[in-house]
This record gives structure tokens, C-alpha cells and sequence, in this order.
């Protein structure tokens, strides 16, 4: 091989060798990032930088989970959520003043009445090495470059889609097609509410690109639906592989107060919730997930607004406190909530000109029943006297029930629940 040859191999050595000095010390996702020989301008990686070091804070431990994440154990002060500039002077809320009353249920080992499976509760991945975050500290997962990379812009980054309309009726959920975001869902009509809870089933949905995403969740809404205040409280599982870079179910949380405009994010990668649990991670996976006719596993959430003080809180599991939506945050929320949503929410990006095939819930539909349907069970609303009541009237609306469907229903152990999902394009959904 001649100089001219042994140059042009040096080179084409050298230079994926420095585009990943470049990008610094981040892990790749193979099969899901496309930002691996993009061209990213110094200025722009420079932005990116500056953003990370805003949002990832200084670590008094770090956990390397099995799945790849980093989990910064950070000192309760030092989280992103006080950086807001509402929440300058906020004295961390230790605990909710007041819990709502809550009616007795059995909630480990409940059984469907048609079937012999016992449903369990899922936990967190990080946890399986046996590594706690130390007591005065919150686990906030790591963001990375290629995390930014992969959305839009720094701007999207942990946001969802701006939405370009929202049309409803008055007594109809928001539900917004135009963008590709295509629902199966259970809604209350309008009324005061100060809360809600919901036991979730956890699968791992199949997602077809990159940046569409498949979640299960409970909205808490007020304000405008056809203007731009509208608030919204959000929190359950979600595979997102733009958000995560991966294809694992992970507990998330959303808020926003202008209608997904420019307020609120995802998790903590932007101020505003307070975390206050030193063994919740807030966007880290969920283990196990429901197998297909097999052992079922399911999260419950809790949200409701504290009466002394007015923040939102959130439980997960058996009343673990997670932390709260501080009531400085928001508009309409400040006061009480007027609907509650419960269910499934795809996007849909039509990228080869045909329906996704992303999946909803399990990727069945809600007429397959236990064990092969996802399901929420247990739906309940918190009242002005901060007391947990099942939900006796529910609607439900699926866009187009040739792709995902939803069927509610009720009985003594399960309260009002329903089945949803469905695997998107087919042969009746094309």
C-alpha cells in the first residue's frame, strides 16, 4: 500500500474516532440512534453541553443500572426542579399534609374473575443490583447527547408535540388526530376533581420508528381545550425510543400550562417537579412486564392535590410518595381539576405512507380480555373532601377501533376497569 493509501485508511480510522471524542464519553444505541454520522456543528454541540450540565446535577453517588442507565443519587436541594423561576424560594414539601381516605382493597394478588393467573405489582430495574440512593438524595437518570441528538431540537428535547389544534366538545376528552396521536381512552365528564388513581397493566409494545411512542396514563386537566392554557398533570409507562433510546416500558411523568406549547417537560429534564423519593427514578425501566396468557404486572399511580397546600402529589406502588407539581406551576390547576382521562396514547407518523404498527398496550385488543389485553383497573377520582371514590360513569372514545380499541366494565374486585390497545396497522387498519 502506498503513503497516499495508508493516509486515506488513517483517516477513515481517525475521523469516526473523533466525532465520538466529540460527542464525548456517551453510549450508543444501536438499531436506534440515527445521530451516528449526522453532522453536528461545534456550536450546537456546545448548546447541547451547556443544557446537559444544567440538568444533570452533581452526583453524590452514581448507579449504573443493568439496562445501561446512569442514575445520579443527587442532594434533594441540588434537583433541576428548583431552578424554576417560580419556585426560587420554595421550601421542599416533605410530605402531603393530608393523604386521601382511601376505602379498603386488596390490591396484591387480585385476580380477574375469568381467570386463574395472579396479577403482581412491578418495580423499577435499577433496583436489581441492590444499590439505594443514600437518604437526602433523589435518583435522577443521566441525560446524554445522543439523548438530545435525538430530538428535534434542543427545544423538543423532553417535550411532547406542540399540538397544532385542540378541538373538543364540552363534555369530550382531548383528543388530537391532526398530529398523529391516535388514543384509547376512558374520561370523566366535567366536574370538580382533585385527583385520580388507577392500577396500570405494564407490557412492552412494539414501536415501529423512532420517534413515535406508545404510553399508558392518567390525565388530570383543566383549562381551555381550544385555546393555549391548557393544564395538564400526567404521569404512567411509556416506550419511547427518541426520549430513551431504547424499547423498554419506563414510568414517566408530564405537566404543562399552555397547552404542550412551551411549559413542562417530561420527568426532570426541565424545573418544575419536586422529587422528594430517594428509591423512585423517575424515566427508568420497569421490571417485570405482562408475558401473553402468563403472570400479569401492573403499577398503580395516585394523584391528587394536597388541601392544605395545594401541590399535586404522586404515589407509586403500595402509597410511595414520588414527589409533587408545586401549585406555583399552574393556572386552572392552582384551584381544582375539571376531567380526568385514563388509557392508551400512540403516534402515528404514517412513515411508509400506511398506518403505524406500533403497538397500544399489549398490541391486542380490548375484545382478547385478561391476560392478553392491557388493562386499567381500579379507577377512582379524589373529591373536594380528599376522599378516593370508584368511578361509577365513565365514557370511552377510540379514534378508529379498527387499530385500537377500548371496552370498559366493572365488578367487585376490579371496580370500574377497562381493556384497551390494539397492534395498530392490519389488514381493517391500513
Amino acid at each position: 500500500m502506498g503513503i497516499v493509501g495508508r493516509k486515506r485508511g488513517f483517516l477513515a480510522l481517525l475521523l469516526p474516532i473523533c466525532f465520538a471524542i466529540l460527542l464525548g464519553r456517551f453510549p450508543m444505541v444501536l438499531g436506534l440512534n440515527y445521530t451516528e454520522y449526522r453532522q453536528v456543528s461545534s456550536l450546537r454541540l456546545e448548546r447541547i453541553k451547556t443544557h446537559l450540565d444544567q440538568i444533570n446535577k452533581p452526583a453524590v453517588m452514581t448507579i449504573e443500572s443493568p439496562d445501561g442507565d446512569i442514575i445520579d443519587c443527587v442532594h434533594k436541594r441540588k434537583q433541576p426542579a428548583l431552578d424554576h423561576p417560580l419556585l426560587k424560594n420554595h421550601k421542599i414539601q416533605r410530605h402531603p399534609q393530608e393523604m386521601p381516605k382511601v376505602r379498603m382493597m386488596k390490591e396484591d394478588g387480585a385476580r380477574d374473575e375469568k381467570s386463574n393467573e395472579v396479577v403482581k405489582g412491578a418495580w423499577q430495574m435499577w433496583h436489581q443490583n441492590g444499590t439505594r440512593c443514600p437518604r437526602g438524595t433523589v435518583p435522577i437518570r443521566r441525560s446524554t447527547m445522543h439523548d438530545v441528538l435525538r430530538a428535534k431540537s434542543l427545544f423538543d428535547f423532553g417535550k411532547k408535540q406542540r399540538r397544532v389544534s385542540l378541538t373538543r366538545g364540552t363534555d369530550a376528552p382531548d383528543v388530537v388526530s391532526g398530529n398523529g396521536h391516535e388514543h384509547a381512552i376512558a374520561y370523566t365528564g366535567a366536574q370538580e376533581v382533585y385527583g385520580a388513581r388507577a392500577t396500570i397493566n405494564v407490557w412492552d409494545p412494539a414501536i415501529q420508528v423512532v420517534n413515535e411512542f406508545s404510553l399508558s396514563q392518567i390525565w388530570i386537566l383543566s383549562g381551555s381545550f381550544d385555546g393555549t392554557d391548557l393544564n395538564s398533570i400526567e404521569a404512567g409507562w411509556q416506550v419511547s425510543p427518541e426520549l430513551y433510546g431504547d424499547s423498554r416500558p419506563r414510568l414517566f411523568t408530564y405537566w404543562t400550562t399552555d397547552s404542550y406549547q412551551a411549559t413542562g417537560c417530561y420527568n426532570l429534564l426541565c424545573a418544575g417537579f419536586v422529587q422528594t423519593n430517594s428509591r423512585i427514578a423517575i424515566g427508568a425501566a420497569i421490571s417485570p412486564v405482562s408475558s401473553f396468557l402468563s403472570n400479569q404486572y401492573d403499577i398503580t399511580i395516585l394523584i391528587w392535590k394536597d388541601p392544605k397546600l395545594g401541590n399535586w402529589w404522586m404515589s407509586f406502588g403500595d402509597n410511595t410518595l414520588v414527589g409533587y407539581w408545586p401549585a406555583e406551576l399552574f393556572t386552572h390547576l392552582a384551584d381544582h381539576a375539571t376531567m380526568v382521562e385514563w388509557g392508551g396514547e400512540v403516534v402515528n407518523t404514517r412513515a411508509n405512507g400506511e398506518h403505524t404498527s406500533t403497538q397500544m398496550g399489549s398490541g391486542h385488543f380490548a375484545n382478547d380480555g385478561f391476560g392478553k389485553a392491557s388493562y386499567f383497573r381500579n379507577l377512582e377520582i379524589v373529591d373536594a373532601d380528599n376522599s378516593l371514590s370508584s368511578v361509577e360513569y365513565i365514557s370511552t372514545l377510540a379514534e378508529n377501533t379498527n387499530c385500537y380499541s377500548i371496552k370498559s366494565s366493572s365488578n367487585n374486585q376490579w371496580g370500574t376497569y377497562f381493556y384497551y390497545g390494539g397492534p395498530g396497522n392490519n389488514p381493517q387498519c391500513p
